[in-house]
C-alpha cells in the first residue's frame, strides 16, 4: 500500500508541476505580447510625434478618436499631425458628447452614425480670429462628397439626395469655416451633412440660428458649439407614440424630425454662459425668435443619448438660455 501511496504523490507533484508550467508559460507570452503592443504603439506616438492631450482619447483604446481624415486628404498628414492633434483638444477641451466613430477634420470633429448615415454630433470651435473673412476663399470650388473615410456600405452619397425634396444641409456651417480654403471644402463631406427641409428651415431659419451663433463670438471669447439630429417620438391615431422618420436614396439616409445646437460662451473673466436649441425639420416662420426655440440642455442629452460637456462642472456656468443660476 506504502508504494501504491507513494505512486500516487509522484503523479500528483509531477501533474501539478506540469499544469503550473503551462499557466506559467501562457502569462509570459500574454506580458510578452501586451509589452510588445505597448512598444508598438509607443513608436507610433513618438514616429508621428503625437501626444496624450486633453480630452483626446487615448490611441488604442478608441481607435476612431485618432486624427483622421478622409483617404484624399492624407498625403499631407505628417508634418501636420501634431498641430491638428492640438486643434482637436481644442475643439474637445470640454469632453467628448459619444466616442461613437469619432472623425476629426482639420477645424471640426464629429461622431459618425453608420445605421442612419448622418452624424450623431459635430463639434466647432468659434472665435473673432477663426472667422475672420479671407478673401481668398472661394465656395464655388466645394463641392458635395462622399466621405471615403466612412466605409461603403455605411456612406451617404450624392444620388442619395438626388430628387429626395430635401436640402444636403450643413451641420458644422460652411459659414464658421472660411478662414482655410481647405476647411471650407472639409464642411462638404457628406458625414458633415444631413437632409433637411429647403424653404424656411436650411435657406432660412436654421441659417438664423447659423448667424446668430457666429454673432456670439462678439460677446465672448470663445463659443463651443455642437450640432446634431434628433428622431423624437410623436403621439399616433392609437395614442400610442412612435419614432417615425423618413429614410432616402439607395443608402437610406435618416431625415431627422428635428435638429439641436448646444453653445456654450466662454467669457473674458473665465464665466460660462450656455444655449440649446432645438428645431423641427419643417417650414419656420421667418418671424419666429430664436428664443422660442430654447429648451433645456438636458432635454436635449436624454433624447440624443449623449452628454454635452461633461468635463465642464455645471456650477461654473452663470447663464442658462439666458438665465442667471442660483449660485452666482
Amino acid at each position: 500500500m506504502a508504494s501504491v501511496s507513494g505512486t500516487f504523490v509522484k503523479i500528483s507533484v509531477l501533474s501539478s508541476i506540469g499544469v503550473g508550467s503551462w499557466y506559467a508559460g501562457q502569462l509570459c507570452e500574454r506580458i510578452k505580447h501586451e509589452n510588445k503592443e505597448k512598444d508598438i504603439r509607443a513608436g507610433l506616438f513618438s514616429s508621428y510625434g503625437i501626444k496624450n492631450v486633453p480630452a483626446l482619447p487615448i490611441f488604442g483604446t478608441v481607435s476612431a478618436a485618432t486624427p483622421l481624415v478622409p483617404a484624399d486628404h492624407q498625403g499631407d498628414m505628417g508634418s501636420g499631425l501634431s498641430t491638428k492633434a492640438t486643434r482637436i483638444s481644442q475643439i474637445m477641451k470640454y469632453g467628448f458628447p459619444g466616442l461613437d466613430n469619432v472623425r476629426s477634420y482639420d477645424n471640426f470633429v464629429l461622431s459618425y452614425d453608420r445605421r442612419n448615415r448622418v452624424a450623431h454630433w459635430v463639434f466647432e470651435h468659434l472665435t473673432k480670429e477663426t472667422l475672420k473673412p479671407n478673401d481668398s476663399i472661394d465656395r464655388s470650388k466645394c463641392e458635395f462628397k462622399p466621405d471615403t473615410s466612412i466605409h461603403p456600405f455605411f456612406r451617404a452619397d450624392n444620388s442619395d439626395y438626388k430628387g429626395s425634396g430635401y436640402d444636403r444641409g450643413h451641420l458644422a456651417a460652411a459659414g464658421n469655416h472660411k478662414v482655410d480654403q481647405k476647411h471650407i471644402e472639409q464642411t462638404f463631406f457628406l458625414s458633415n451633412i444631413a437632409p433637411q427641409v429647403g424653404v424656411g428651415f436650411n435657406r432660412h431659419s436654421w441659417n438664423r440660428l447659423e448667424k446668430y451663433v457666429r454673432k456670439l463670438t462678439h460677446v465672448y471669447k470663445d463659443v463651443y458649439v455642437c450640432t446634431g439630429p434628433l428622431y423624437l417620438p410623436k403621439k399616433d391615431a392609437d395614442g400610442k407614440k412612435y419614432v417615425r422618420y423618413e429614410v432616402i436614396g439607395a443608402n437610406h439616409v435618416a431625415v431627422p424630425t428635428h435638429f439641436y445646437k448646444i453653445v456654450v460662451g466662454e467669457t473674458d473673466d473665465s464665466k460660462y454662459e450656455m444655449e440649446a436649441f432645438v428645431m423641427p425639420n419643417a417650414p419656420i416662420d421667418e418671424n419666429t425668435p430664436l428664443t422660442n426655440f430654447r429648451v433645456p440642455p438636458e432635454t436635449v442629452e436624454r433624447a440624443a443619448g449623449l452628454l454635452f460637456f461633461d468635463k465642464l462642472s455645471r456650477e461654473k456656468l452663470s447663464k442658462i438660455n439666458g438665465k442667471s443660476i442660483g449660485w452666482f
